[in-house]
């Protein structure tokens, strides 16, 4: 785990400005509107736009991880505290894994601040909130120096003025809805049975089908040591799918689709029977845990193809 570390100068950094699920909790509502936002791949533009006149500090995180859990109420309780001075922008990387590709994310949480659309790293991992503010600060002191002195606006009754916040989108059906809530409570088994019952309600239901897909990844990795298993894949040969499996599973985990499907295409070369199976199934299981048209998956399934006939 990394320690929290300063902010880099602006210059050379990463241009980000060209870029233009299941459903995070809520923030807090004791949090004011408009200091935190849930970001996707859509609207991950408006925050970098943002960025030119306000601080956004990026919190890259999976909905249900445990660290993820753990931090997302202090930086809640972080960007009320320091009162609209920069925004947190909440960024799902297991519904928007390209965002953590730009990033390069290689874990999460990871944390960054956004200023003028360029990247700055500040820490992986969970930190009690005395250890975050000096960071913060810093940033501060950033993007004082760049120009970047714009506020969020938060009235006296607590309430911040909206900017680039998503519309409210009407009430999740009962069991997609249970789902989140088990998802948020870390009970992963509760989640799983609530998109399963979503699924015999509706088979054709796309959002129950990758919640589901999504919470069995998590349960699959869940205790796994990440450089381990990738180690452990990297020594077996590609036809080894007990090794190439949890690979696989870790890489899309933390973003990594193209290396994920990659290794288990692998596999599917080198196989056959019941792996060659095994292989696929996964592959296309980790399939739904991205848009369809994602580059990754249109690649994946094209290759597939070719690999399978």
């Amino acid at each position: 785990m990394s320690q929290p570390s300063n902010p880099v100068n602006l210059h050379g950094a990463v241009d980000l400005s060209a870029i233009a699920a299941p459903k995070p909790p809520a923030p807090s509502e004791s949090t004011p509107a408009g200091l935190v936002v849930d970001v996707s791949e859509a609207t991950f533009n408006d925050v970098i736009q943002q960025s030119m006149t306000v601080p956004v500090v990026v919190m890259l995180w999976q909905v249900g991880e445990g660290q993820s859990i753990a931090l997302n109420p202090t930086m809640e309780a972080l960007a009320t505290e320091y009162g609209g001075k920069f925004v947190l922008a909440r960024v799902d990387v297991a519904a928007n894994p390209r965002i953590a590709q730009v990033f390069q994310a290689q874990t999460v949480p990871s944390v960054l601040a956004v200023l003028k659309g360029q990247p700055l790293p500040l820490f992986q991992g969970n930190y009690p909130a005395e250890q975050l503010r000096p960071v913060l600060d810093q940033v501060l002191q950033a993007a004082q120096e760049n120009g970047v002195t714009g506020t969020m606006e938060v009235d006296e009754n607590g309430a911040g003025e909206q900017q680039g916040a998503e519309p409210v989108e009407p009430p999740l059906p009962p069991h997609i809805q249970a789902a989140y809530d088990a998802i948020e409570a870390d009970d992963l088994d509760g989640a799983a049975a609530a998109f399963q019952s979503a699924l015999e309600e509706n088979p054709r239901d796309e959002e129950a089908a990758a919640g589901l897909a999504q919470v069995e990844l998590l349960r699959r990795i869940a205790g796994l040591d990440p450089a381990a298993v990738l180690a452990a894949a990297d020594e077996a040969g590609a036809g080894d799918l007990a090794a190439q499996l949890p690979a696989a599973d870790v890489e899309v985990a933390s973003g990594k689709l193209a290396d994920g499907y990659a290794r288990l295409l692998g596999v599917i070369r080198v196989s056959a029977g019941d792996d060659r199976d095994a292989a696929r199934t996964r592959l296309l299981e980790l399939f739904q845990l991205a848009p369809h048209d994602a580059p990754e998956v249109v690649k994946a399934r094209r290759d597939l193809a070719v690999a399978l006939y």
